[in-house]
């Protein structure tokens, strides 16, 4: 199963910077390239990647997905594959998957 997030889906609303828009996005470790998490380009990919790893399609975890890079992930974490393992063990204690 191969969940596809939509800007709508998310409850924060993020910047879409066209600059960048046309640049290689995460798909998966290893990726050492910064995150960016106030690009809605940097975002999607990076939820759809842990909520497939997660096998969850709901919109609750979603959120709660979003609550955790926005107020949680320490900001001395800046690559794409550290938010996404720190995002991937977060969600995964909250699910209870751990």
């Amino acid at each position: 199963m191969k969940i596809q997030i939509k800007p709508s889906d998310l409850y924060y609303r993020y910047p879409r910077k066209k600059e960048t828009r046309q640049q290689p996005k995460f798909t998966g470790k290893p990726d050492p390239s910064p995150f960016d998490q106030y690009d809605l380009y940097e975002v999607i990919p990076m939820f759809e990647a842990v909520m497939n790893a997660l096998g969850n399609d709901s919109g609750e975890v979603l959120h709660k997905m979003e609550e955790v890079l926005n107020d949680e992930v320490p900001s001395f974490i800046t690559s794409r594959e550290d938010v996404y393992d720190c995002l991937l063990t977060v969600m995964s204690k909250v699910l209870g998957q751990d």
